[in-house]
């Protein structure tokens, strides 16, 4: 007889969430190494690839709440990885740009976070990772 555990534990929810607990905690260990989190990288990511841009539209494109962005930009900021300047069409606002240290980051961080996937697909035969992901992007689209 299967037990509720066994059951809740068998659920695709329940692995699905396993696996991405796992993932996050490799990809975060690894970053961590260039003295960032996952969110910090995130608004890394997001700046360089939108930037110059404001910390609303950092908010908003990350999902992040204003007051915490705050201390994103301020981590980031410290650690020379991005710039604040006023804004050339608002000077009311910030203009938000990562610098070429921050880009430097960001590649090292890419390259990490991928060596950490690739431990967390390890298991896998080359196919069934094409597989897996094909059938979670089918998944994450539906």
């Amino acid at each position: 007889m299967t037990s509720d555990l066994q059951r809740i534990q068998s659920l695709p929810s329940w692995l699905v969430g396993r696996v991405a607990a796992r993932g996050r905690s490799l990809v975060a260990d690894a970053i961590a190494a260039e003295g960032l989190k996952l969110m910090h990288h995130a608004v890394l990511a997001a700046t360089a690839e939108y930037g110059p841009v404001t910390q609303a539209d950092l908010c908003r494109r990350t999902a992040v709440d204003p007051k915490d962005m705050v201390g994103i930009l301020n981590h980031l900021q410290t650690e020379g990885l991005v710039l604040r300047t006023p804004h050339p069409s608002d000077r009311r606002k910030n203009a938000v740009t990562v610098t070429p240290e921050g880009t430097a980051v960001l590649a090292r961080c890419g390259a990490l976070a991928e060596a950490a996937n690739a431990e967390l697909l390890a298991p896998l035969a080359p196919d069934e990772q094409a597989q897996l992901m094909a059938l979670l992007t089918r998944l994450h689209d539906a």
